[in-house]
């Protein structure tokens, strides 16, 4: 990767960070079918409460006495004596009283620091690297979005970006599921203990990445998984990525157990830098034999004093929000295989053939989240490996006949964030993300990125990305709502590619982003 590439990534990077930060939504529908405010299921949108969390695991239905709080009644698809009939007549239903369409828009201005261009230092004597704007206006996402209730306790949710950053050809299906819940009460199980999930969806991350609250997404929720030229590991795949397939779940995320366990799509596709000694390229293809697996963990101990609220579902008052005190502790595992095909030649050293490696990877973290009044303080960390399975081509041969395997293409790092509530419509938050990874530091992105290249004989450097990231965030209204963060990076140098010395002094490429977006 040349220093042009390196630098426009750079930039790309923190700018599509925080114009494609995932759709974060909040379903003023629901106020209008329930007549009541954002702010009874929302800390600040869309972040949820105990009473969204519940809400959400009950299948976007009150957890209790549902049908006495909705304030536009449901249409019946059928009577509900047509239920003693079945299965001579369709199983009634019902479809939602009043279409529950939502719509989002989001708009930002960025400020980047000075030193922007510093990487631009290093291009060959007579290029000039691109221009980048210190100061920007950009249109983020609009979205349209539904969700709801079809009776028998089967939820539904889809939402679509109409266009991302101001273009339509940018947008496309976020996640559009339906939802079993409690179908364990057919096989006669405890209450809550198994529900299904079927289509397209955000894996059960610990924080979602597709319903963040701030602006700038986690990192180490998008960090993909690229190797050298050396080695053979080009694994696009992240665990903020839309999943498809089949999801079972249970328990609860606002007490006691949860878990899930999803059979979902290879999605490790991209395009492989090749060793040099194999031609043509070596790519990566999704498998559609083999399905990623995905699993979660968590218990969560609600610790109230008071034992009669200990388990009872904590709803907005007239202070606003307010959750239990508690600690969730959990824990998640993701396994899958990316396909590898290169063209070689079969055990005779003369047929030629396409051969085929599926290199198995693997993403495993712990999480935890700790709430008390007005501050909640969570974090993840993860650990991320490929096997790196190289293309085998045997001395006299010009293709590779096999796979042999080597040193695994490894990363790690996570986040640790503070939210706290100084008023219900204003929020503080302080974060720190960051993830170190060896392939990053050789291709170039991280802040030791423009080092001198390590002595061949010394395992490569790894690079640590990290920033700290203040921020606050003012509800102008429950569905109207304002941030503003400043993302500070480490320090950095220059160097010159041709005698390794510094031509920079240390700098910063910090920068700051401001939001103003609303719901309907």
């Amino acid at each position: 990767m040349d220093t042009r590439q390196r630098v426009s990534l750079f930039f790309a990077f923190i700018f599509t960070v925080v114009l494609l930060t995932g759709s974060s939504y909040a379903i003023p529908a629901f106020s209008r079918q329930y007549g009541t405010s954002c702010s009874t299921c929302h800390v600040n949108f869309p972040k949820l409460n105990d009473f969204g969390k519940a809400f959400k695991d009950a299948g976007f239905k009150f957890p209790k006495d549902d049908e006495t709080f909705i304030k536009v009644p449901p249409v019946m698809l059928g009577a509900p004596a047509q239920a003693e009939l079945w299965p001579h007549t369709i199983f009634p239903g019902t479809i939602p009283g009043l279409p529950p369409i939502g719509l989002r828009f989001n708009t930002f201005f960025q400020v980047l620091g000075k030193n922007r261009h510093n990487f631009n230092l290093q291009l060959p004597a007579g290029q000039v690297g691109p221009f980048i704007p210190r100061t920007d206006f950009q249109p983020g996402l609009f979205s349209i979005f539904m969700a709801g209730n079809f009776g028998s306790d089967i939820a539904f949710w889809v939402d679509d970006d109409i266009s991302v950053g101001g273009s339509g050809a940018s947008g496309g299906l976020g996640d559009g599921y339906l939802k079993f819940v409690n179908i364990g009460r057919f096989f006669k199980l405890p209450a809550n203990v198994l529900s299904m999930r079927v289509g397209q969806f955000e894996l059960d991350l610990p924080f979602s990445p597709a319903r963040s609250w701030n602006l700038s997404g986690w990192d180490i929720y998008d960090q993909a998984n690229i190797g050298t030229s050396s080695q053979n590991v080009n694994n696009s795949f992240a665990l903020s990525s839309a999943a498809q397939g089949v999801e079972f779940s249970g328990g609860h995320t606002y007490r006691g157990y949860h878990y899930s366990v999803a059979v979902v799509n290879q999605n490790t596709s991209g395009s492989s830098a090749s060793p040099a000694n194999v031609s043509p390229q070596v790519g990566f293809v999704s498998d559609s034999n083999f399905k990623d697996l995905y699993g979660r963990f968590s218990y969560r101990f609600n610790l109230e004093r008071d034992p009669a609220s200990r388990n009872e579902t904590q709803a907005a008052g007239a202070t606003g929000p307010r959750d239990h005190t508690y600690l969730t502790l959990g824990t998640l595992y993701f396994y899958g295989r990316s396909v590898q095909r290169a063209t070689g030649v079969e055990s005779d050293g003369t047929t030629k053939t396409v051969i085929t490696a599926r290199e198995p990877f693997y993403r495993v973290g712990a999480d935890f989240s700790f709430n008390y009044r007005k501050l909640n303080l969570f974090g993840q960390y993860l650990v991320g490996r490929d096997h790196n399975l190289i293309p085998l081509t045997p001395e006299g041969f010009e293709l590779p006949v096999g796979f042999i395997r080597s040193n695994p293409v490894k990363f790690n790092g996570g986040f640790v964030e503070a939210d706290y509530m100084i008023h219900p419509w204003l929020m503080a938050i302080m974060r720190w993300d960051g993830v170190t990874s060896s392939a990053d530091r050789i291709n170039g992105i991280g802040a030791d990125a423009g080092n001198p290249p390590p002595s061949p004989f010394l395992s490569p450097f790894r690079s640590a990305r990290n920033r700290f990231t203040p921020g606050v965030q003012v509800l102008i209204h429950a569905n109207i709502k304002t941030s503003f963060e400043y993302q500070i990076r480490p320090q950095q140098i220059v160097y010159d590619p041709a005698t390794g010395n510094a031509i920079t002094n240390p700098f910063r490429t910090n920068s700051a982003v401001a939001g103003l977006e609303w719901v309907y």
